[in-house]
């Protein structure tokens, strides 16, 4: 046992003899797409992140933490202690974006050792089980799966594998619902994870934020590029996320928690657009230091000395071990850690970490970061202590560095990325839940047939006007047996009378749309700039019927055997029930 893990026993040993009887407890914070730079603790002038100034303050902050390019892979390696790349996450949706089952995750860990655990927000790493929050030690799940929402108003929802629909602005419902599982579980041991949806896209922000926004901002070295109401709207949508923070953190006081609750708060990723980030070369998607760099603030109040900052290089890989030493969790994973414990920094046993490498890895991009320099992804090696903006390629200066991180580059992407990665069915009928969603971003459209938006994950089905077109998912059925299977459709008015047929091999069942259901697409008057996304409508059920799904691999398909009028229906959603009939 290390020094730090017997001492990270004694402070337990002793709050249990204390009295509490409990190990500390864990809230995760994760925002979406903000920079590194959007907090005014990192010099943003434009705005005041009071709550997370305060948590930096009063706790540690890490001046070198590194997460990945985008949203999933992030999760998974905050969730595994694992690059991404090893836990088969290579994208962003049509399933790339799933860990592989046989990964442990963090909830799994601290389940196994009595936690309760509660996901509030954006899940991004798989909708079906075995991949589904709750089959990945969440007890409790209150969000969307998918990698963006189109609507941030009183959404559709998901609360434990049902469909529910949301209450207010989505940061504020998803915090809310935090708190109240924090104030029902504040007797025992909790891990509460609460992924934000801001300031990712579409940018909907209320007005007491957005007017709190000046219109004018830092000077940066991509300034003509800017979208100011774009980068407005990312800094009002981060003063909610500040005001929510400074909620949850209120709650834990009001409950005598505050030194019993070890908080985090990061990004997933770097800016989505192109503001102010300390002239920091890269943002989101890029390897570079300003795509991969961001915040970590952690809080233990009487635990962890305040007003320190850590300045070794630490990676959203290390937040698994190092929960586990700090909460006293002894891990045990079914596959070998890539993170390091941090703990032996945060308690003072060690000044600085060994010396290691992290790298990023992104759409066959990778760079590597040492303590002191970057290797990107074409070569060219950067200073970046005297160089943080990454303007002075030095690789012709010293050969010998540039090209011993080549080789260890090219290791790692030999030993840690695969040539190909698995093309996995979606999973329907796992043993131990009655209902499986395959929504549109998961299914593919043939013939005529497009999807209303190029980003897959918000998107409907639609110009559904032949016979020949059809809606295929590659399922894999686990449970053989009886599913009653319901549609979420839109039809206008005329073409009434559309027969759809859904096939799995030899089983098929069919009903006739008999009623049109066309409401309008909305979301563009919420929107404080011109989205990319797919815009919303609400979706009707329209009852199948019952089906007989055989165990195995197939595809399953949607077809129309008769088209009356123009067009049969836009898709948004199969439902699939196992049913004992």
């Amino acid at each position: 046992m290390s020094r730090s893990t017997f001492l990270l026993s004694v402070i337990i040993f002793l709050s249990v003899c204390s009295g509490t009887e409990r190990q500390p407890n864990v809230i995760i914070i994760l925002a979406d797409d903000q920079g590194w730079g959007d907090l005014s603790i990192n010099g943003n002038t434009s705005i005041k992140t009071s709550n997370l100034d305060r948590m930096a303050v009063s706790g540690v902050m890490f001046d070198r933490f590194y997460v990945s390019p985008v949203c999933s892979p992030t999760r998974a390696e905050l969730l595994t202690g694992r690059y991404h790349t090893r836990s088969g996450v290579h994208g962003t949706s049509a399933g790339s974006e799933r860990m592989n089952a046989d990964e442990t995750t963090l909830a799994e860990v601290f389940q196994e050792a009595g936690y309760v655990t509660g996901v509030f927000g954006k899940w991004h790493n798989g909708q079906q089980p075995p991949y589904h929050p709750n089959s990945r030690g969440f007890d409790h799940f209150y969000g969307f799966a998918s990698g963006h929402w189109g609507h941030y108003y009183s959404p559709p929802l998901e609360l434990n594998n049902e469909l529910v629909q949301g209450e207010g602005y989505l940061p504020d419902d998803l915090t809310q619902a935090a708190m109240a599982f924090i104030t029902d579980n504040r007797a025992s041991p909790f891990l509460v994870f609460l992924p934000y949806n801001t300031p990712h896209s579409p940018m909907q922000v209320p007005d007491q934020w957005w007017d709190s926004v000046p219109g004018r901002f830092q000077d940066h070295p991509n300034a003509e590029r800017e979208n100011t109401l774009h980068t407005r709207a990312a800094l009002a949508m981060t003063l909610n996320i500040d005001w929510n923070v400074g909620r949850l953190l209120s709650l834990l006081d009001e409950l005598s928690l505050s030194e019993d609750t070890i908080v985090l708060y990061f990004s997933d990723n770097g800016p989505n657009g192109a503001r102010w980030n300390a002239g920091m070369k890269g943002r989101k998607g890029s390897t570079d230091e300003g795509g991969v760099r961001s915040p970590l603030l952690m809080q233990w109040k009487g635990t962890l000395a305040a007003n320190t900052a850590i300045m070794e290089i630490t990676a959203a890989i290390d937040l698994m071990p190092t929960l586990a030493e700090l909460t006293g969790i002894e891990l045990n994973t079914r596959h070998p850690l890539d993170g390091i414990s941090l703990a032996p920094l945060l308690t003072g046993t060690a000044e600085d970490l060994p010396e290691r490498m992290i790298y990023s890895h992104w759409n066959g991009r990778t760079s590597v970061r040492t303590q002191t320099h970057r290797l990107d992804h074409t070569g060219q090696l950067f200073n970046m202590v005297e160089d943080p903006e990454q303007r002075q390629n030095i690789a012709p200066e010293h050969p010998e560095l540039a090209d011993s991180l080549r080789r260890a580059r090219e290791a790692w992407i030999d030993e840690a990325v695969p040539d190909t990665f698995e093309n996995r069915p979606f999973t329907v009928g796992h043993p131990d839940y009655e209902v499986t969603w395959l929504p549109a971003r998961d299914a593919v459209g043939s013939g005529g047939i497009l999807r209303s938006n190029r980003y897959p994950n918000d998107s409907f089905l639609m110009n559904w006007t032949h016979a020949d077109d059809a809606i295929l998912w590659d399922v894999e059925v686990l449970t053989a047996g009886n599913y009653v299977a319901t549609l979420y459709y839109t039809a206008a008015s005329g073409d009434e009378g559309a027969q759809i047929t859904l096939d799995f091999g030899d089983s098929v069942v069919g009903a006739r749309i008999t009623e049109a259901h066309d409401p309008p697409e909305y979301g563009m008057d919420e929107d404080r700039v011109l989205r990319i996304e797919s815009y919303v409508k609400d979706f009707r059920p329209l009852l199948l019927g019952q089906i007989f799904l055989e165990a195995g691999r197939k595809p399953l398909s949607l077809r129309a055997t008769n088209i009356p009028g123009t067009a049969v229906a836009d898709i948004r959603l199969l439902q699939l029930e196992r049913t004992t009939e």
